[in-house]
């Protein structure tokens, strides 16, 4: 067989699971056939359990089983064989057999290349140190650090990629944004998003040469090239192969943006415009500037897997998330308060409410379940202002949300005269709202009723599971604990016709139509 030809590319690490929730949620059915040798069955398994849990969902199905899904419900055993069975895969990836394998491949390849788990069939499947601490539900804030050390490592020219480009994207990204900061004739923004497709096709190191070329491209047409010039650049960069170009202007720019604010290094500036350094991070970034500006050389995907799936303990310890367990404070929020009005806030929790994606330039880039923290911290604040309000999520230079809050603490906290209230938020449905939500939501208000006798809990859903609401009427009658449950929808409602906490938690509940 004629052997594959390695060109210059543009930088895709994929768009089939864009959302690092839905990563850990296949990651974790993967998890549970670490140590054994990957085959055919083991595909199978694996491949009917994401079935039966609606992360893969195949076209060819009944209405019943899309209703399920949307739902968050299992399938039957009898459902999954039926839906393996009438959606036959026709996918090919190298190394795998066309069909379920390569299906497979297409699911794990990134969590492969990020260093989070390796495998191959007929080899045993490997969790790396960085694909345990992903999957440590206790850490949620483990995230930010996992992304960070695997991205200060990732590099173009590794053995997963056969590609002749020879950069690390993060480091070639820093690189470029602290250039163009240090020249007084450029704004102190960092680097446009319509720049950033020439980082994507970059094809070497050269983060001075890359400088020079932004630099040039604004002399000659400011901030705003149009699409043309942007692809021509690209193209003198890249291979002969004729490519989409809204891919590379928008498909490719927007999952690369995506990608590196999952490090907490980077912030959105402008409007969404610009993408600079997080300063909150500067330690950090200066550490993995210095200790992995450089590309290696490897032998073998086991090699570039055990390197770049070691934990850096030293990279850890310099950011503030890890040293301080930093959370988000009000004059944080001030500035995105004047920035949104409520119909925009209101609109984007009933996008998220109803599953449908953003088309905000700055929201759409933060992960769907910390947007629905960030956004009902933003509502509470601007239909009840006099509240004393502290979300726990972990935030940039900018206070959008980069993280989800450390563990044992609750999503937001507000504080009413002598009341506490606990905002629980949540993108979940079905049964496994219940599972994941209930009791944490419950230890949450425990620990905080042994502080304050006037602590109650709002869990926030886009729809209140019938199980959610019987744990909530038992912990009320056992306890006396008080966990109020409400779909966003009559949470946003209660918040425009009512102007205190208390009253938007004990007017109406969703568990009165459940």
């Amino acid at each position: 067989m004629k052997k594959q030809r390695s060109n210059y590319k543009p930088l895709l690490f994929t768009t089939t699971i864009r959302n690092p929730e839905r990563l850990k949620d296949f990651l974790k059915i993967l998890a549970e056939y670490e140590q054994e040798v990957l085959t055919d069955e083991i595909v199978e398994k694996i491949s009917k359990k994401l079935i039966q849990k609606g992360l893969y969902q195949p076209t060819r199905v009944s209405s019943e089983i899309k209703k399920k899904w949307k739902n968050n419900e299992d399938l039957t055993l009898s459902e999954v064989e039926k839906v393996f069975a009438d959606n036959p895969q026709k996918h090919k990836e190298a190394g795998f057999s066309k069909g379920w394998a390569s299906r497979f491949d297409t699911w794990f390849k990134l969590a492969k290349e990020l260093g989070f788990v390796y495998y191959a069939l007929n080899e045993k499947i490997i969790f790396s140190q960085t694909g345990k601490m992903l999957l440590d539900t206790e850490n949620p804030s483990n995230e930010i650090l996992v992304f960070a050390n695997a991205f200060a490592k990732y590099q173009r020219n590794n053995p997963f990629r056969k590609v002749l480009n020879t950069n690390k994207p993060l480091i070639l990204l820093l690189q470029t944004i602290l250039l163009l900061k240090n020249d007084k004739e450029q704004t102190q923004a960092g680097i446009t998003r319509q720049e950033i497709p020439l980082l994507l096709c970059w094809q070497n190191d050269n983060a001075s040469d890359l400088y020079l070329k932004i630099k040039e491209l604004r002399n000659n047409y400011g901030y705003t090239p149009s699409n043309e010039i942007i692809l021509e650049i690209c193209d003198r960069l890249l291979d002969r192969i004729k490519r989409d170009e809204k891919s590379i202007l928008v498909d490719y720019t927007d999952e690369f943006i995506r990608k590196m604010r999952l490090t907490g290094l980077i912030s959105l500036r402008g409007g969404g415009r610009f993408i600079d350094i997080n300063t909150k991070e500067e330690k950090a970034i200066a550490y993995i500037l210095k200790e992995y500006a450089q590309t290696k050389n490897f032998h073998s995907e086991k090699d570039f897997f055990e390197y770049i799936g070691t934990i850096d303990h030293t990279l850890l310890e310099q950011f503030t998330s890890y040293r301080q367990k930093e959370v988000t404070q009000k004059k944080d929020l001030e500035k995105w308060l004047n920035y949104f009005s409520w119909e925009t806030i209101k609109n984007e929790m009933l996008l998220l409410a109803y599953g449908k994606n953003s088309k905000n330039e700055i929201l759409r880039f933060i992960e769907a379940s910390l947007r629905l923290e960030f956004l009902t911290t933003l509502s509470v604040i601007k239909k009840i202002p006099h509240l004393n309000i502290k979300p726990n999520y972990i935030s940039d230079d900018e206070g959008l949300p980069t993280c989800f809050a450390p563990a044992n603490l609750p999503d937001i906290e507000c504080y009413e005269n002598d009341r506490i209230f606990l905002l629980e938020v949540t993108l979940l449905k079905g049964v496994t709202q219940h599972i994941r939500e209930s009791y944490s939501v419950q230890r949450h208000l425990e620990s905080f009723l042994e502080k304050n006798s006037k602590t109650y809990s709002i869990l926030i859903s886009p729809k209140a599971h019938i199980d959610t609401c019987r744990h909530s009427a038992y912990i009320r009658s056992q306890y006396g604990y008080e966990v109020r449950v409400l779909d966003i929808d009559l949470f946003l409602e209660q918040l425009e016709n009512l102007n205190t906490l208390y009253k938007v938690a004990f007017d109406k509940t969703s568990c009165e139509n459940t």
